[in-house]
């Protein structure tokens, strides 16, 4: 039963320690995530899951972004 925390935990933090640019969305995604799992009476899991979870929208933000530019500068030629 304590595998799941633990490897949720364990991937938040390779995720969170690979560089400090690649944090963003990170600390939004585990408050939120936090205050929801707290409030469920797992917070701890709720911030790892929150934090997984805001740097895969911040790097999907990210990408589109790179995307629409790349697209705006081909439509200038």
């Amino acid at each position: 039963m304590k595998f799941i925390p633990i490897a949720v935990c364990t991937v938040a933090i390779a995720l969170a320690s690979v560089s400090a640019a690649d944090a963003k969305g990170c600390i939004k995604g585990a408050v939120v995530g936090g205050i929801a799992g707290h409030m469920a009476g797992h917070g701890k899991l709720g911030a790892a899951a929150g934090c997984a979870v805001g740097h895969h929208e911040a790097n999907k933000a990210e990408m589109n972004k790179k995307s629409d530019q790349q697209s705006q500068s081909g439509q200038k030629h």
